[in-house]
This record gives structure tokens, C-alpha cells and sequence, in this order.
């Protein structure tokens, strides 16, 4: 019985603080020349990766720079979350977090920043805080003796401040307020306590959503199958936000997840498969959103008109910050959809890019249409699928996108690898990228997940372990692995694959990328069949993008019986 250490169950995330360490990284942004001209040109998202890698809390001078309508994008970045691949929920406590640096900048600024939002975020995110009722319908005598309110509040108010009572609620402007989390509570007054000062009728319009969020509801009466106010206040912020995201590129969980599962289920192609309706529609809704930019262009240049002149130097400045995320990891170095040959991968990668370098050189609207599509697997990659149960990183993504197209190509028609003809260099000037991801992707669901699951289900059959537990474990998984096959889901049962370990920690750690949503080639692979003992990274794996992969793992499926013999 082999034991080979597997280091870590989680793949390290790209952020620089893992390159190198994160403050200096973020003392080199702060010594850009024209700091406070150069982040409200920046791109939301850039300045998100920025807030990722270097930390929110340390970045509180960086994002005291950024305009509302940039912060109002990046909250739909980092506001979201939720486990990979289900539907985003609105994260209160990452909010308050936000309120927290930007008041502990300066809470005037907090304040007119947030006077920029959109007030039902602001109502939504406050709610989960904090309950609001109005001082002239709380009569002294009654002190809302609600399991988490507290007592009456104090009867005269002061102006511009925030009265505390003995039950740790506080009267502002006219609103009584009780903490349901006491995190960031000092944050939320201190704000509002900004926002009443300078900015009372956005302050009103936001304790008037939250009163009405703090009252009891409606009678149930069995007759209606209606959301709470909150949940249904929820459910509308995340529906307008797909929205905003759908016309910005982005692919939401419930898409990404059907399409990936379209995929899965797709009949073998025989020359040209159909299109897939759901990346139809995102296309279609991409080509209309950039039709109508184009109609408005003469107002994006009236807007652009009057934004206060950058020094002559800014768009160096800018360059120069730019240069700075690269080199620390946090940009790519060069677009993802090009491709370029990397040294040691080229082969592995042989048909897209042979396929990518012709529609770049004889067609370059084909090549632009392949590049969204690219774009648009990693997007769907990302927001319906998760690796090693854990989200992909954005150049993971890519990486798996430009990998099972490769795997598609290779196995774009059913006849025999032996007597394929290989395909003409144009194919992809005539052929989406889309039909090919999805032989891809079934390719690897159906010879690689489903295969190896199905063959460890016949091992465990026939394995006898002298420990009872470790027995126990076996069978258990045996039957939850069956369950899961049967349902085409084998990575559910991935819990339960820990009983392996016990046996064979690299085979163990090749299974678990094996039988995945997607699919992957882990170092154990390779060291569960040769000898000696050495130390293998759980980050040490390559997505599978060629056949000859796929031999060995039936190769290694068919050495497993003899690999966990006790």
C-alpha cells in the first residue's frame, strides 16, 4: 500500500499575495503617479481583481478614489456569491465590510458614495442589519417586545445624532433603529448619520424602504403563495442584476448550468451539430445590446464631454498601473482568446490552435466571432461548473474552455480515430466554437467522468478490506457511487470517496479529478502507479484535451484493482 502525501484539497488562487506578498503589491498602486485621476478610469472589473487580491480591507484608500457608477459595478462583482455553479445570493456581511472601509476612509465620502447606489441594494443589504421603524408610530408604552428588538427609544431625539438606548437601539432623524448583527453596526450609524446630514432625501427614501421591510407582512391566509417582503425584495435586486450582467457578457448560473447539461446529454454528432438554443439567445441578446451602444454613442461622447481633463501624463499613469497588475499576476499578460503557444503545451493544444492561427490569418470576423465564443465558455465554465468543489479561476476557465474545444475538435466526428480524416485548416471560419465545446464536453463526461465511475463501482464490488470500518466505508461509497451513476451525477458522491485515501492517497486524489463536472488529469494519476513516495499538489492537474489522455485513464481504471489491494 502506497502513501503519497497530497498537499492541500484546494487549488492556491492566482492573486499576487500568493506570487508575492500583498501589501507591497498594493504600495506599488498606491505610488502610481495621478492615483486619483487614474482609478475612476479604470474598468470595474480591474478594480475588483484588485480588492480580490490585495484584500478589502486594505484597500480602503484605493477604493475612497473610485467613482459610484464604478463601485455600483464592482458591488455586482463582489456583493454575489454563493457555492459554484447555484444561484448568487447578496452577501449582507460582505456589504457592511464595504461600509466599514469606506467610512473608516472618510464618512462624508462614504456617505455620497453611497448616495449614488441604488437605493433598493442599499434597503436590501441594510435590512439584513438592522430592523427600522418610525419614532411617531412607537408609542412609549408599547417596547415591541419582538424576541430581537429592544426597548422603547429615548423620547426627544437629538438632531443629527444617534441616541442610544439601554436595548442597543438608536433614534436618526426621526427612524428607530435595532442591530439584528451587531457586525459593522458602527459603520451602518456612522453613515447614516452622514447621509441624514447631506443627503436627506436619498436618507428618507432609504429608512422608508426599511420601515416597510421591518413591519410584520401580510396575513397568511393559505390563499396565496407570495414571497416576504424581503425575499421578494431580494429576489428582484438579483433578477435586475442578471439582467445588467446578461448585456454586459456575463453568463448566469441557471444558463450556464442548463447549457452545460445540454451538453452532457447531446446525441453524437455526425458532421455539423445544431445550434444550442440558450448560447443562441445570449448571442442574439449581445448583438441588440451592442446595437443600441452603437445608436447612443452620441451620448456616451456628450457624457465624456464633461468629465473634469486628466493631466497630460494620466494615460501613462494608467499604462503604468496596468504593467504593474500584469507583472504581479493579477491581469493576463496577453489576451486568453488568442492562444499563444506556450512552451511545453503546444502539442497538447495542436488542433484549436492550428485552427485559431487560420481564422486569425484569412478571416478575421470568423476569428472575432470564435474569440466571444471562447469568451463565453469560460464565462459559462465559471459561473455553472466548479472544480475540486470549488469555483474555477478566471484563467482556469479559460484554460478548460480552450481545452475541450481542442478535445472537440479531435473528436468532432464518430468514425474511428483510425480512419478520421483530419479536419481542413478553415473549419473553424465555417463551424462555431459552441458545437465543438459540446462534443468536447460530452467526451469528457461520457469517457472520462461516467467511465471512471462506472469502473470504480465494479472495483469496489469485488474489494474485500480486512478492516471493518474501512469496509463500512467502502460499501457506503460503492452505493452512493451507483445512485449517483445512475443519475448521471457521479460527482456528488465525491464525499464519500474519502474512504480511498485509506487505501491509496494518490488514486484517491486521481479520482476525485476524474469523476468531476469537469473532468481533470491529476498528478496522483501518475504517481499512484509508480514507485516511491514523493509529495503531490492538490494544484497539481491538467485539463484533458486530447485522446491520447483518455488512454491513460483507462489505463490507470484498469491498473485500480490491483492499485487498492489491501
Amino acid at each position: 500500500m502506497k502513501r503519497i502525501k497530497v498537499a492541500g484539497q484546494h487549488r492556491a488562487s492566482l492573486a499576487p499575495r500568493d506570487l508575492r506578498d500583498g501589501r507591497p503589491l498594493l504600495d506599488r498602486i498606491l505610488d502610481t503617479p495621478h492615483l486619483a485621476q487614474v482609478v475612476p478610469r479604470l474598468q470595474p472589473e480591474v478594480l475588483h481583481r484588485i480588492v480580490q487580491s490585495c484584500g478589502l480591507e486594505d484597500c480602503g484608500e484605493l477604493v475612497a478614489l473610485a467613482t459610484p457608477g464604478q463601485l455600483a459595478r464592482v458591488f455586482d462583482l463582489d456583493l454575489w456569491g454563493g457555492p459554484p455553479g447555484t444561484d448568487e445570493q447578496l452577501d449582507a456581511d460582505r456589504f457592511g465590510l464595504w461600509l466599514e472601509v469606506l467610512v473608516e476612509a472618510d464618512a462624508a465620502a462614504a456617505a455620497q458614495t453611497l448616495a449614488g447606489m441604488d437605493a433598493e441594494l442599499v434597503i436590501a443589504a441594510l435590512a439584513q442589519h438592522a430592523r427600522v421603524f418610525d419614532i411617531a408610530a412607537i408609542s412609549p408604552a408599547d417596547p415591541m417586545n419582538d424576541d430581537d428588538e429592544a426597548a422603547a427609544p429615548i423620547d426627544d431625539p437629538m438632531a443629527g445624532q444617534a441616541h442610544m438606548n439601554d436595548g442597543g437601539g438608536c433614534d436618526i432623524g426621526g427612524y428607530h433603529l435595532v442591530a439584528t448583527r451587531t457586525d459593522s453596526w458602527d459603520a451602518i450609524v456612522s453613515v447614516l448619520l452622514a447621509l441624514d446630514a447631506e443627503h436627506q432625501h436619498y436618507f428618507h427614501r432609504v429608512m422608508r424602504g426599511l420601515v416597510t421591510l421591518s413591519n410584520s407582512g401580510f396575513e397568511l391566509d393559505g390563499l396565496d403563495d407570495l414571497l416576504a417582503n424581503r425575499k421578494q425584495v431580494l429576489f428582484d435586486l438579483a433578477t435586475d442584476r442578471e439582467q445588467r450582467r446578461d448585456q454586459q457578457g456575463y453568463v448566469t448560473p441557471a444558463q450556464a448550468r442548463a447549457f452545460l447539461q445540454m451538453s452532457r446529454e447531446r446525441r453524437p454528432v455526425q458532421d455539423a451539430p445544431t445550434g444550442n438554443p440558450i448560447a443562441s439567445a445570449y448571442f442574439r441578446n449581445i448583438e441588440s445590446t451592442a446595437a443600441a451602444a452603437d445608436n447612443g454613442s452620441a451620448d456616451r461622447l456628450l457624457a465624456a464631454s464633461v468629465t473634469p481633463p486628466a493631466p497630460e501624463d494620466s494615460a501613462a499613469a494608467v499604462t503604468a498601473l496596468v504593467d504593474v497588475l500584469v507583472d504581479a499576476g493579477v491581469l493576463p499578460r496577453q489576451p486568453l482568446a488568442l492562444l499563444p503557444e506556450a512552451h511545453g503545451h503546444a502539442p497538447r493544444l495542436a488542433f484549436i490552435q492550428t485552427q485559431m492561427q487560420f481564422a486569425g490569418d484569412h478571416d478575421h470576423h470568423a476569428f472575432s466571432l470564435r474569440t466571444q465564443e471562447l469568451a463565453y465558455l469560460a464565462n459559462t465554465i465559471m459561473a455553472g461548473c466548479s472544480i475540486q468543489a470549488r469555483a474555477f479561476t478566471p484563467q482556469e476557465a479559460s484554460d478548460a474552455a480552450v481545452a475541450v474545444c481542442n478535445l472537440g475538435l479531435q473528436n468532432w466526428t464518430v468514425v474511428e480515430a483510425a480512419t478520421r480524416p483530419p479536419l481542413p485548416d478553415d473549419f473553424l471560419v465555417g463551424h462555431k466554437l459552441v458545437g465543438v465545446f459540446q462534443v468536447g464536453w460530452k467526451v469528457l463526461h461520457d469517457r472520462v467522468c461516467m467511465y471512471a465511475a462506472e469502473q470504480l463501482i465494479r472495483v469496489l464490488t469485488r474489494l474485500r478490506c480486512e478492516d471493518r470500518e474501512t469496509q463500512k466505508g467502502l460499501n457506503a461509497l460503492r452505493v452512493e457511487m451507483k445512485r449517483q451513476w445512475l443519475a448521471g451525477t457521479p460527482w456528488h458522491a465525491r464525499e464519500a470517496l474519502d474512504v480511498i485515501a485509506i487505501l491509496d492517497m494518490p488514486a484517491w486524489a486521481a479520482l476525485l479529478g476524474l469523476i468531476d463536472e469537469c473532468p481533470v488529469l491529476h498528478a496522483g494519476l501518475g504517481a499512484s502507479r509508480s514507485s516511491g513516495t514523493r509529495a503531490v499538489s492538490a494544484s497539481a492537474f491538467e485539463f484533458i484535451s486530447q485522446n491520447s489522455q483518455i488512454v491513460s485513464v483507462r489505463e490507470f481504471m484498469q491498473s485500480l484493482p490491483e492499485t487498492l489491494r489491501p
